[in-house]
């Protein structure tokens, strides 16, 4: 037990060392910071207590002070606690002063180096801090100052030194450090740059010199996080701007979350460059084990899932039940989409129905024509689980019982959808729940992909304008995805 300083690194969830994503999965409090990204806040365990100590220049919700002493505070309870900082936690992120009391109580500690970046940030603008031709050296500095005092820098050593410059921390001030370096002797038009949310999809890049690059960051409005760079290196950015040549940069989307955990389909969207922000946060509960059911298990001839959720909290039941797998095999299993289908062979169980649409209305009608007289089917779903599934079955005068495993909650959440670009659903659930988050806004400016006819039908029903994948896959969602925005731009 003890406390352990991760660098979360500078956004993109990759740069994440392995050994601080061990750390976080194994924590059971973490204090973050404001620029730690929403993917690596994701790996911390549901069990896990969060507690947000962001800070921005010139202003900290929670003092230094506090903070540290929260960090004490915790490890002699016993616990593990990882203190969670963007970049590096020793490059101008404090570290060393929070490790100061831990020493002095004698509370273990270890510290995991993160990305900064100082480096990350060039390298994703297609800048080397260092190149044979062009600069030898680097220097990182800081454009942050104790009680937002002017910071005291060497502008003339800096200069004289030679090599590449990295700021930090330094937005709010870049015309007086642009300034300084002028004033110290450095020519006006020594190439510059300034990056924006490096790392992040959210990334932005504008190229200049010393003398112009002030007036570039107010035109466009540039705000922290960003690096600064001056020197040489700077000239090869456009030649090795390998990040900015993802085709769908900066372009925003909305996957609204329909269960838990790390969603597949927003992490491949990233992937080729939108800006994807998901909601709401979702956490499932298992509900009482249904237990006579159970034990007749043998008196059913289907199984039925609407979900992967579904899957694995039956099969946890039976588990913690004492079943063995092969009391199932007089079976036949149906189930809704691919991903609830994949869930399912991982138990190495293959299912015998699984429709091509994505809905409860058409497994109902497949079963209908699939369940012979006298078969008894067990639907184990969510507790809110659409009534297309068992109206039809009942209409069909098929013989079944319909049990909830778990409960789907749902946190409540805002959305902000005035530059948004698409909106990708997997159920009619999560568009409610998007709707929901958009308050009185008006959707139908809203390029809405959904999985499915019964999802794209909800969509409909709140204006929005639909298109719906090939297939409920993720893959399918992608494709549509990308297929939308490339029909944008025509």
């Amino acid at each position: 037990m003890g406390v352990v300083l991760v660098g979360a690194g500078p956004g993109d969830k990759g740069l994440l060392t392995i050994r601080g994503a061990e750390c976080i999965q194994k924590a059971d409090v973490v204090l973050f910071d404001r620029f730690v990204s929403d993917e690596v806040l994701a790996l911390i365990p549901d069990s896990a207590e969060r507690i947000d100590v962001g800070k921005s220049a010139g202003t900290h919700p929670v003092p230094q002070e506090e903070i540290n002493s929260i960090l004490l505070e915790k490890a002699k309870e016993g616990l593990n606690v990882v203190r969670l900082k963007g970049g590096d936690p020793f490059v101008f992120g404090r570290g060393g002063e929070e490790l100061e009391l831990l020493a002095e109580n004698g509370i273990p500690f270890e510290v995991v180096p993160g990305v900064t970046s100082a480096i990350a940030g060039a390298a994703y603008a297609g800048i080397p801090v260092t190149h044979r031709d062009y600069a030898s050296l680097m220097h990182i500095v800081t454009g942050h100052a104790r009680e937002n005092n002017v910071p005291d820098i060497d502008y003339e050593a800096l200069v004289r030194a030679g090599g590449t410059i990295v700021f930090m921390m330094s937005v709010s001030v870049i015309g007086g450090i642009c300034k300084g370096c002028l004033g110290a002797g450095m020519d006006r038009d020594v190439p510059a740059a300034i990056v924006e949310s490096a790392t992040t999809n959210a990334q932005r890049k504008f190229l200049g010199t010393v003398g112009t690059l002030p007036e570039l960051a107010s035109e466009n409005s540039v705000k922290s996080p960003a690096v600064i760079i001056i020197g040489e290196v700077c000239r090869l950015s456009d030649r090795y701007d390998w990040f900015g040549e993802r085709p769908y940069l900066g372009k925003r989307v909305v996957v609204a979350r329909a269960k838990p955990g790390v969603s597949k389909l927003s992490e491949k969207l990233r992937e080729i460059g939108f800006i994807v922000e998901t909601g709401p946060d979702v956490r499932i509960e298992p509900l009482e084990p249904p237990g006579s059911m159970l034990d007749e298990i043998s008196d059913y001839s289907w199984l039925v899932f609407t979900s992967g959720v579904g899957v694995s909290v039956f099969f946890e039941y039976l588990k913690e039940a004492g079943f063995d797998i092969r009391d199932l095999r007089h079976l036949k299993i149906a189930c809704v989409g691919s991903e609830t289908e994949k869930e399912v062979a991982k138990r190495g169980i293959n299912t015998s129905y699984c429709p091509s649409e994505y809905n409860g209305a058409a497994l109902a009608r497949g079963l209908a024509e699939r369940v012979e007289s006298g078969e008894r089917s067990l639907l184990a779903r969510a507790k809110d689980g659409a009534e297309d599934l068992t109206r039809i079955l009942t209409e069909a005068g098929l013989d079944f019982d319909d049990v909830s495993v778990y409960e789907t909650i749902r946190e409540p959440w805002k959305i902000d959808i005035g530059d948004l670009d698409c909106a990708a659903f997997t159920s009619s659930r999560s568009v409610e729940s998007f709707a929901e988050a958009a308050g009185d806004s008006d959707l139908s400016k809203i390029k809405a992909v959904c999985i499915g006819e019964r999802t794209a039908a909800t969509a409909r029903s709140y204006g929005m304008e639909v298109f719906v994948s090939a297939e409920a896959a993720i893959e399918s969602m992608v494709d549509k995805v990308k297929e939308v925005f490339d029909d944008s731009q025509d």
